[in-house]
């Protein structure tokens, strides 16, 4: 009852710093419009209009996005897809980099977890290639594969294989030794062990790896859209912003958080699954 009360007030203070904050910054537009009149020198040169000169408040946006999730998927061309259609390329480019990770991460990590000789061997490359931006492969990735599409598939797959590998490893290693030495006395070989004993008791930490590894992917789409274009949820946002229109580039923003929550909110119910208690 104390927990649900605590979640109802928390929700209620959630509420109120919405409005709040909603009601700021239209006020703070709509005194903005009124004590300006003209246009400044960046908007005279980039040929903005009055309706569309500076930051719009909270009222159009909430217009925009009705219009916008009112027919997501509509395709008038390369230039003006629906806001369902731009999230779902990025949502495929995400999964598919992502799962190829996985596929690589948690078996290597289960190594590096039970081999104290695979750690150290590999240990050197992880601790080079795991501080390089993700975005800095993207050239390489450009010349070699000759695929935007491929590119960006590549860029997702390298910021999401590190929290993966490492989370694996150290959940893998941090499993009590008790519990592998019982297996041990009931002769359970190395593959059987791995998946009956340690992976039950590492999966918390897995998880954990693999939502770190979900919100970082979420991330670098975004920029990688914006440098390759054509379709995407960046490519959506810096499309808008070359337009001029910043009522689109704020509504595609708020998407893209809507987006990125939903993607953390999956993780963290598969999270609260493995939990065990011991």
């Amino acid at each position: 009852m104390d927990l649900l009360s605590e979640n109802k007030r928390a929700a209620i203070w959630s509420i109120a710093l919405l409005i709040v904050g909603l009601l700021v910054w239209e006020m703070s537009i709509s005194a903005q419009a009124i004590n300006t009149g003209e246009l400044t020198e960046y908007e005279l040169l980039t040929g903005a209009d009055t309706a569309k000169a500076g930051v719009p408040p909270p009222s159009e946006v909430a217009v925009k996005a009705w219009q916008e999730l009112s027919n997501p998927f509509y395709d008038a061309g390369p230039n003006d897809k629906g806001i369902g259609i731009q999230i779902g390329y990025s949502i495929y480019r995400v999964l598919t980099g992502y799962f190829l990770a996985a596929i690589i991460a948690i078996p290597l990590g289960f190594l590096i977890g039970m081999s104290s000789v695979a750690y150290k061997a590999l240990n050197p490359f992880i601790q080079v290639l795991r501080p390089i931006s993700p975005l800095a492969w993207m050239p390489l990735a450009l010349f070699i594969i000759q695929d935007s599409e491929a590119s960006a598939i590549f860029v997702i797959f390298i910021c999401s294989i590190w929290p993966m590998l490492l989370n694996t490893a150290f959940g893998v290693a941090g499993v009590r030794e008790d519990w592998v030495n019982v297996a041990r006395t009931h002769e359970l070989g190395a593959f059987k062990t791995a998946f009956t004993v340690v992976l039950p008791a590492a999966a918390p930490t897995i998880v954990t790896g693999m939502r770190i590894s979900i919100g970082i992917a979420w991330l670098v789409i975004v920029a990688a859209e914006m440098l390759v274009g054509g379709t995407g949820i960046g490519y959506y946002v810096w499309n808008e912003w070359n337009n001029l229109d910043l009522t689109s580039v704020i509504f595609s923003i708020l998407m893209i958080g809507v987006v990125g929550m939903l993607l953390d909110a999956a993780f963290g119910l598969l999270q609260r699954r493995v939990a065990y208690v011991e």
